[in-house]
C-alpha cells in the first residue's frame, strides 16, 4: 500500500472535540497504539503527520518503530494568532515569535514545518473559505525562515491567491487545494511543489447527513477536475488522507483516498501508481530532518 503523506494521530475520524479531551490530560498512547496497529492491518509503512498541540505526534514518532513505521511530524503546526489553525498547533504574533516557534520545532525533534495559510472549506456553501488568508509577504518570509533553519514546509492551504502565493513563495508542498484554477496548477509545475489534495475529506462526507449532498458534491467535483488536470500536465501529486478528519480513519482513510484517484484519473492503474509514487517519494525525501529545502 502507499504511505500516507498527511494524517493527525491526534484525531479519531468522528469527533474533534472528543479526540482532543482523550489527550487533554497527557497522550492517550492507547489510542496511538490502535492507530498504528490499524496502519500495519493496511500495509503502511510511511506516514507524514499535520502536527497537533498536545504531543500526540511526537509520542507516535517514539513508538513508529516498534510497527515499522517511517513516521515524520513537525510535532506541531504553526498559525498566526487571529487565524485558522489553533485545533493542530501554536500560535505566533510577529515574526520573531514565528522563528522561536520553528526553533522549538527543531529543539523537539520535528522532522519538517507545517505552516497554516489559509481557513478550511465551509461546506455548507460553496466556495466558501472560512476565516482570512495570510498575506503573500508574511507567507513568503514564513517559508524563508524554516528554509534558512534547514527545514522543509508542508502549508495547509485553500483557494486561488492564498494556494498560488504559497507556491511562489517556495512551499514544499501544499496540502487541501480547494477552489484552485489552471494558473494555480502552472504554478505547481514552475515550481516543482507537490500537491496533497485531501479529497476524501470532502468525498466521505457524501451521505453523511452532515451538510447538503448537492452541496458536498459540487465542491468534490471540482476538486476532482483540478486533480484530473494537474496530474494530466504533470503535476506532482502525492496521496494523504488527512486521516483522523471526519469519516477518514486512521489506515482505511488511505485506501479510500487511492480510490478517488483511480476513480478520477484517466490512465491505467499501473501509471496512477506510477506517478503517485513518485510523488511520495518526493515527500520522503524533501520532509526529513536535515534536509536542505531551500535547494531543492
Amino acid at each position: 500500500m502507499f504511505g500516507e503523506c498527511h494524517a493527525h494521530m491526534l484525531m479519531n475520524g468522528y469527533n474533534y472535540k472528543e479526540a482532543v479531551n482523550c489527550h487533554s490530560q497527557g497522550v492517550c498512547k492507547e489510542l496511538v497504539h490502535n492507530y498504528f496497529q490499524e496502519y500495519v492491518r493496511q500495509n503502511v509503512t510511511f506516514i507524514r503527520d499535520g502536527g497537533d498541540a498536545l504531543g500526540v505526534s511526537r509520542y507516535a514518532k517514539d513508538i513508529a518503530g516498534e510497527y515499522g513505521v517511517d513516521f515524520r511530524t513537525p510535532v506541531f503546526a504553526i498559525h498566526k494568532n487571529g487565524h485558522y489553525g489553533s485545533i493542530v498547533g501554536r500560535g505566533f504574533d510577529t515574526m520573531k515569535e514565528y522563528r522561536k516557534l520553528v526553533g522549538e520545532v527543531k529543539e523537539s525533534g520535528g522532522d519538517f514545518i507545517k505552516i497554516m495559510v489559509s481557513g478550511i472549506v465551509d461546506f455548507k456553501e460553496l466556495g466558501v473559505i472560512t476565516g482570512t488568508c495570510l498575506k503573500r509577504d508574511e507567507i513568503k518570509e514564513m517559508i524563508h525562515i524554516a528554509h534558512e533553519e534547514g527545514f522543509a514546509v508542508m502549508v495547509h492551504v485553500n483557494g486561488k491567491q492564498a494556494f498560488l502565493d504559497s507556491v511562489e513563495s517556495g512551499a514544499d508542498s501544499v496540502e487541501h487545494g480547494n477552489y484552485i484554477d489552471a494558473e494555480c496548477i502552472d504554478a505547481l509545475l514552475a515550481n516543482k511543489t507537490v500537491w496533497v489534495p485531501t479529497l476524501v475529506t470532502i468525498k466521505n462526507l457524501l451521505g453523511s447527513g452532515r451538510y447538503e449532498d448537492i452541496t458536498v458534491k459540487k465542491i468534490y467535483d471540482l476538486a476532482a477536475a483540478n486533480v484530473k488536470s494537474a496530474f494530466s500536465k504533470g503535476a506532482v501529486l502525492a496521496l494523504g488522507s488527512d486521516a483522523g478528519a471526519y469519516r477518514v480513519p486512521h489506515g482505511t482513510g488511505i485506501c479510500d483516498e487511492y480510490q478517488a484517484f483511480i476513480e478520477i484519473l484517466d490512465v491505467e492503474k499501473q501509471e496512477a501508481d506510477r506517478r503517485l509514487a513518485q510523488g511520495e517519494q518526493q515527500i520522503r525525501i524533501r520532509f526529513q530532518t536535515g534536509f536542505n529545502a531551500a535547494t531543492h
